[in-house]
C-alpha cells in the first residue's frame, strides 16, 4: 500500500493552518454543455505563488525538526516548486537555495528570488544543477526538500482534494495535471471518486513508469514546462497504481487549445501546463456518463509573457 493515506492529508491540513488560501471553484456552463457533464474549475493558479505547490512545500517544512530548520532547506526547480519553497521557506523563517539552470525561464527566476530564496544558476542544465544541489548538501548539510516525491509534501497537495469534496459534494471524477505525480498522488488519497491524469504526449513519465512498473527517465519536452518533469518518482507510482483510474496524453495543439479557452472564455490567466485538464475535456479525451459530476484543477498560473502571446497569437 503507498505510504500516504486520508488521515496524514487531515494533518497536513492542520499544520498548513490558515497560511494558505481556499482558491475558488467556478462552473463552466459550455464546458458542462459540451461534455453532459456538470463541470466545475478547481482555480489553483490563485494559490499563494500562483500553483498548489505551497501545500506541499509548508507540509514538508512543518514536519522538520528545529535543528533542521536551522540547516535551512534546498530543492531543484526550474518553475513552480522553487517558486513555492521560496515563499514557504521565507514564511517560516527558514534559509532557502534553490538550483536552477541557465535556461531556466528569467521570469521564474526573478520571483524565486523575490520571494526570498538564494539561486543558485551555475548549471548548464537540469542533470548538473541536480549534481550541483546533491554536492550542496553532502557539504553543508542542508535539508533537500524534494519537488514532487515526499509522501509529506504529497500531503499537503492532498489538502486541494479535501477543499474539492467539500465545496462539490458527491463529484464522480476529478482530472488532475501531472508532471512529477505529487499532485495526483496527494488529491487521489484525499478522494474515493474516479481520478483520471493528463499527461503532455512529449512529457509522459507517468505513463511511462506505470508500463515499466518503475521510475523512467524521460527527456520531456512540451509548451507545459510545469508538466515536464523528467521522471514520476517511486512514491508517486505507488499511489497512482492504485488509486489514479486513467492517465490520458494530449498533444501540443490540444494543450494549446486548452489553454485559449481558459484564457477567453473563462477568464483565467492559467499557464499550459494548469490548462491541461480542460484540454483533455474540450478534446474529447475522457468518457464521462452524462450529468456526472467533473472537476478540472487548474494548478497553476505562472506562464511567461512571452508564451501567452506566442499560444494566443497561434488562434
Amino acid at each position: 500500500m503507498p505510504e500516504l493515506n486520508r488521515d496524514d492529508i487531515l494533518r497536513a491540513r492542520e499544520a498548513i493552518g490558515g497560511k494558505l488560501l481556499r482558491t475558488p471553484m467556478f462552473g463552466s456552463r459550455t464546458l458542462s454543455e459540451l461534455t453532459g457533464a456538470r463541470v466545475h474549475l478547481k482555480a489553483e493558479l490563485f494559490q499563494r505563488t500562483g500553483s498548489f505547490k505551497p501545500r506541499g512545500m509548508l507540509a514538508k517544512l512543518a514536519s522538520l525538526t528545529d535543528e533542521e530548520k536551522k540547516r535551512g532547506v534546498v530543492t531543484w526547480s526550474a518553475g513552480n516548486a522553487a517558486q513555492g519553497l521560496a515563499w514557504s521557506a521565507t514564511t517560516e523563517g527558514i534559509a532557502c537555495r534553490v538550483f536552477m539552470w541557465q535556461t531556466a525561464n528569467p521570469h521564474k527566476v526573478a520571483a524565486t528570488r523575490g520571494y526570498g530564496a538564494e539561486v543558485d544558476l551555475e548549471a548548464e542544465n537540469a542533470a548538473a544543477s541536480h549534481d550541483r544541489l546533491l554536492e550542496h548538501v553532502e557539504r553543508t548539510g542542508a535539508i533537500f526538500v524534494h519537488p514532487f516525491d515526499d509522501p509529506v509534501l504529497q500531503s499537503g497537495h492532498g489538502t486541494l482534494g479535501l477543499e474539492i469534496a467539500e465545496e462539490v459534494p458527491g463529484v464522480d471524477v476529478v482530472v488532475v495535471p501531472v508532471g512529477g505525480g505529487g499532485l495526483i498522488a496527494g488529491v487521489a488519497s484525499a478522494l474515493g471518486c474516479r481520478v483520471v491524469g493528463v499527461e503532455p504526449e512529449g512529457a509522459a513519465s507517468l505513463s511511462a513508469g506505470l508500463q515499466a512498473g518503475k521510475p523512467v527517465p524521460i527527456q520531456p519536452k512540451s509548451v507545459a514546462d510545469g508538466l515536464a518533469a523528467p521522471f514520476t518518482g517511486e512514491h508517486s507510482l505507488a499511489v497512482a497504481r492504485e488509486r489514479v483510474d486513467e492517465v490520458v496524453l494530449l498533444s501540443e495543439e490540444e494543450i494549446e487549445e486548452g489553454f485559449r479557452f481558459l484564457y477567453t472564455r473563462a477568464k483565467l490567466a492559467c499557464e499550459p501546463a494548469g490548462a491541461a485538464s480542460t484540454a483533455a475535456l474540450l478534446a474529447g479525451k475522457i468518457a464521462l456518463e452524462p450529468g456526472q459530476t467533473v472537476v478540472a484543477v487548474v494548478s497553476g498560473g505562472n506562464a511567461a509573457p512571452e508564451t501567452t502571446s506566442a499560444i494566443l497569437a497561434r488562434r
